[in-house]
């Protein structure tokens, strides 16, 4: 029996790890980019992998259900789901949550634990433990910083000062910061209760309900590279403390000899003695073991034990010893009925792969489960679920975009196959679950999309699976490149997990994809050839060490989820020249053809400060300069955190870093703008960052989107918007940039810049009669009106106009812009005025959705933008276009038109009569009033009767517009007559305001002005 002893050290709390040296100033100041705003679609259709529950529950009060995503951050409930409420999202922490937990003995206490401990490949970090007291409104740093990967915290029932923290430590090398950790003090500060090597952490822990001064940990010896995973080790195994974790007793009566892996514990509540464990050791000694002592002798009663490494959770019902659950079934996940010996998996009809399950104390037929698709909630013990469809927690790797109007995002998620959803609906409740749908499956990578036929994508799954999908029929072949030569049996050629696929952008039916040597189709994917030798370093891992020596042939969960090393993870194609392309590998190898895959020279030993072996993320050729190309590089393989992004101007012969100002974390994908040589965006960890000088400073560009992994970004050729395929939250849009691609550094030290307006589109937008209730999904859509940006260098108490004028150079609208230091952002609706002003008393209504009645929509054509600011006048031209779905002629939109028009000026007329008669009432009120040829009371009688006159015929004449304007056809025979009516009844209406306003001294007479003509 070994004892351990608590090793004491003081954590600091608040610790924030900075680079050495001053950062650099950007040249873009953050804080002007405060008027952008990015726009999540989702889709929540599937979700992303959840790590843990917990549960505030108050007599009299709603439960509080708090989710613990694997990389999108922390949500909550007050509904049982029917809405959630992102509650991390402005905490400057990783968004990777391992763990959550609230304190028994006060609901506002909650803890959460940065970092999951699933290690996976494809698995964030964290940056340590983080409080709330106030349920989860606020959150403050509380310490751990460098333990990586939190498994699970412990709060004591009774005093919630003190905490208990099962770190799992670094998943990609060894520290010593790892182990059961406690504090008594609230977080302030830590003692380091149970650890025994760098190479081992805390996995799982648990307390006695009845008695918290005993406590059971579960250690995990692993470690896991870019080639590769060890489960096991000697460090592994079940501890026990009596004392508040002061000591510590390694168990081993009647558990597994030998290396262990991975362990997952439970305590039955209603009798603490009984203890279950899952198991992760070599053959028949793996499984699910239970204890009816507290630990002092086990019993192996299963040898069931779904993917240790992912999974190792168990859970039993805390009034029934005998229904036990194991999670990681690929149908849902395991149960037993005879406490543990036997299980049996029952399709759930939700996602599988399961890793985190709550089972109500109180009523334990409710359960909630969350896995690699999402929250579920079951009220009847497991036997039907209801899949939570509105958390957009989706971890995607790879996007691209169609050319449809409106364009199409398709993208692959880990464990969700391949989905695509639209950038925008015609529907004014947005983008729903509805609109969204699934192309693929299995681990969804790439899915690139012809940009000439957007019934064609290219999808790829783990490892390589390729397949051309028809996007009408969903048909689908397989088109993954064979070997040239068959090779021996046993022998497979080497894919990565995320195998690379690139179209070509001289012509979509040219496809090239790597294993580790290059394949090529110009057919898309009939038929292939190979255009490279190997690419790689070529290393046999078997050569390779983890924790100090060589992965034994039957170490635990060995090299789980990398089949193969030295794979190509990257490919790119000069946009200037098809014979020119890039390679990375995952063995840190850059490779570079200028004559289309003859001669390959390698490039990595040119990149100054870049370690060997660095895993490389993205490779660039530039599409402005020939010889330009960028290069990021992924070092947290090796538990290397810095940040490695480069530029070479001549093919990669010499190479120069561009990280300055970026924060410590992993690169992930570099893009240029396709208009501006000068404008980058980097992909990354914890989020995105713009350059507008060449990489030579960086500015955040998460805005208002929460700091979670981006895998992917691209730039959409046409629209011109930003789209960020974010690992964790779904998909990103920032509608149009053209304000990015404008400030240069000339435009940033001018006093006002008119960024040349984007194209707009005058859409029809439907509004169904449709009623959702809550609980579902929509995202939303963008601002259909025209942008118009412009850029002031300082702030101003002045007033800012922005004039829209038509080709002959009258002036259609008028708006008021604001004046903030930075980028502004104004939307015309693309309506002349509004017929009532603004702010006049009595206004009509019958404007459509309680709104007040707007001016009629002006036609398609040039429009001149005319920005006063800054003492400046500036001016540009707004194109404005037709919905491409109309065929609408230009002769039937005038005659349209000229009725619009007409109702317009009857709309102004009847207004202004309204306000007239608004001013004579009030004189009726004053004393002393003057301008009414009859006596007092007679007048107020008469004006009210006019008055209702004028609304009446203010509303008929604005349904009949709204009428009119809502069919992109002439107007009907019936509609014609009814604006012959209309004027003939203002006429009437008018007339009975000048007669009751009449006097010697009226300055003029209201009136109704001529119909116009098409001519006109």
């Amino acid at each position: 029996m070994r004892i351990v002893r608590p090793i004491f050290v003081l954590i600091i709390p608040f610790l924030v790890v900075v680079s050495g040296g001053a950062q650099p100033t950007p040249l873009l100041d953050p804080s002007l980019l405060g008027t952008l705003r990015w726009r999540s679609v989702g889709p929540a259709n599937t979700g992303g992998r959840i790590d843990d529950f917990a549960v505030a529950r108050v007599p009299g009060q709603p439960d509080a259900i708090y989710v613990a995503t694997a990389s999108g951050g922390i949500f909550k409930s007050t509904n049982q789901g029917t809405s959630w409420t992102p509650i991390f999202d402005r905490v400057d922490a990783m968004m990777s949550i391992g763990d959550i937990t609230v304190a028994t003995a006060n609901p506002n206490v909650v803890w959460a634990g940065t970092g999951e401990a699933n290690n996976r490949q494809s698995s964030s970090w964290g940056d340590g433990v983080y409080k709330s007291t106030d349920a989860g409104q606020t959150w403050a740093r509380s310490g751990l910083a460098d333990t990586r990967h939190i498994a699970r915290i412990v709060i004591h029932p009774r005093n919630p000062d003190v905490v208990y923290v099962a770190a799992a430590g670094h998943l990609w090398g060894p520290n010593s910061e790892r182990g059961v950790f406690k504090t008594v003090d609230g977080g302030r500060t830590w003692t380091k209760a149970l650890y025994v090597d760098d190479n081992t952490g805390a996995t799982d822990l648990v307390m006695d309900p009845q008695d918290p001064q005993t406590l059971f940990a579960a250690m995990y010896q692993r470690q896991r590279k870019a080639w590769g995973f060890n489960g096991g080790g000697p460090g592994s195994g079940i501890f026990r403390s009596r004392d508040a974790g002061a000591t510590w007793t390694r168990l081993s009566n009647g558990l597994p000899q030998g290396d262990k892996g991975r362990i997952g514990l439970d305590i039955f509540h209603a009798d603490p003695r009984v203890i279950l464990a899952v198991v992760e050791a070599a053959g028949r000694d793996n499984g699910v073991y239970r204890s009816a002592d507290g630990g002092d002798t086990w019993q192996a009663w299963s040898t069931l034990n779904p993917r240790p490494m992912y999974y190792s959770q168990i859970r039993v019902d805390p009034k029934d010893a005998a229904r036990v659950y194991l999670l990681g079934s690929n149908r849902g996940f395991y149960t037993s009925n005879d406490a543990g010996r036997t299980f049996t998996d029952v399709f759930s009809t939700v996602h599988s792969e399961d890793h985190a399950l709550w089972i109500d104390p109180d009523d334990t037929n409710h359960l909630i489960v969350g896995g690699d698709g999402g929250v579920s909630i079951s009220w009847d013990r497991g036997q039907t679920w209801l899949f939570r469809d509105n958390l957009p927690v989706g971890q995607f790797y790879e996007i691209s975009a169609d050319m449809q109007d409106p364009y199409v995002v398709c993208g692959g998620l880990q464990d969700n196959g391949h989905w695509c959803v639209p950038s925008a609906t015609r529907l004014r409740s947005g983008i729903s679950n509805h609109d969204a749908f699934n192309i693929g499956s299995g681990d969804g990578f790439y899915a690139r999309i012809d940009p000439t036929d957007p019934r064609t994508a290219i999808i790829e799954s783990q490892d390589g699976r390729a397949n051309r999908v028809n996007l009408s029929t969903f048909e689908r072949q397989v088109v993954a490149p064979l070997p040239p030569d068959r090779l021996p049996k046993g022998e497979r050629e080497r894919w990565n997990w995320n195998a690379p696929i690139l179209m070509s952008s001289f012509d979509p039916k040219t496809l090239y994809m790597g294993s580790n040597v290059v394949f090529k189709t110009v057919d898309r994917g009939a038929t292939w050839r190979p255009i490279s030798p190997d690419l790689t370093a070529n290393i046999d891992r078997e050569s390779l060490e983890l924790m100090g020596g060589r992965v034994p042939e039957r170490a635990l969960s060995r090299h789980d989820g990398i089949t193969s090393f030295s794979t190509l993870t990257t490919i790119s194609e000069s946009p200037l020249d098809a014979r020119l392309l890039y390679t990375g590998s995952d063995d840190g190898r850059l490779m570079v053809t200028r004559d289309a895959g003859q001669k390959w020279t390698a490039l990595n030993e040119r990149v100054p400060g870049l370690p060997p072996g660095t895993y490389v993320s993205s490779v660039l050729s530039s599409r402005h300069k020939a010889g330009r190309v960028y290069a990021t590089f992924d070092g947290h393989y090796n538990d290397d955190y810095r940040t490695y992004v480069y530029a070479s101007d001549d093919y990669g012969q010499t190479w120069r870093a561009i990280a300055s100002g970026l924060p410590i974390t992993s690169a992930h994908k570099l893009r240029e703008h396709p208009r501006n040589p000068r404008l980058l965006f980097l992909a990354h960890e914890r989020g995105i960052h713009v350059s507008v000088d060449e990489g030579a400073s960086w500015s955040p560009l998460t805005l208002n989107m929460p700091n979670v992994p981006v895998d992917d970004i691209l730039v959409h050729p046409r629209d011109n918007d930003l789209i960020a395929g974010t690992h964790g939250r779904g998909i990103w849009i920032l509608d149009n940039i053209s304000a990015l691609e404008a400030l240069t550094p000339a435009v940033l030290q001018s006093d006002a810049f008119l960024v040349p307006p984007a194209r707009a589109r005058l859409l029809t937008v439907y509004s169904p009669q449709a009623w959702y209730g809550a609980g579902q999904f929509f995202a939303p859509n963008p601002d259909f009106g025209a942008t118009i940006d412009y850029y002031l260098r300082a702030a101003s108490n002045d007033e800012v106009t922005v004039t829209a004028s038509d080709a002959r150079g009258a002036i259609v609208r008028v708006l008021k812009g604001t004046a903030r230091a930075g980028i502004n952002r104004v939307s015309w609706d693309m309506r002349f005025e509004p017929p009532v002003a603004d702010g006049r008393r009595d206004t009509p209504s019958g404007g459509g959705f309680g709104g007040p009645p707007a001016g009629p929509l002006v036609l398609p054509g040039t429009y001149t933008i005319t920005l006063a600011a800054a003492g400046r006048s500036l001016k540009s031209e707004l194109r404005i276009e037709g919905d491409p779905r109309v065929t609408f002629s230009v002769a039937d939109r005038r005659t349209r038109q000229t009725a619009l028009l007409n109702l317009y000026a009857l709309q102004k007329s009847l207004s202004a009569a309204r306000a007239a008669g608004a001013t004579a009432a009030g004189q009726l009120d004053t004393p002393g009033g003057r301008g009414l040829t009859s006596s007092r009371a007679d007048a107020s009688s008469r004006l009210v009767q006019v008055q209702a006159d004028l609304v009446a015929q203010f509303n008929t004449v604005n349904s009949l517009s709204r009428a009119i304007e809502g069919y992109s056809g002439l107007p009907t025979a019936d509609q014609r007559r009814q604006v012959d009516w209309a004027f003939d009844d203002a006429a009437r209406a008018v007339a009975a305001m000048n007669t009751v306003l009449h006097t010697d001294a009226a300055p003029s007479r209201l009136t109704v002005p001529a119909k116009l003509t098409k001519e006109q």
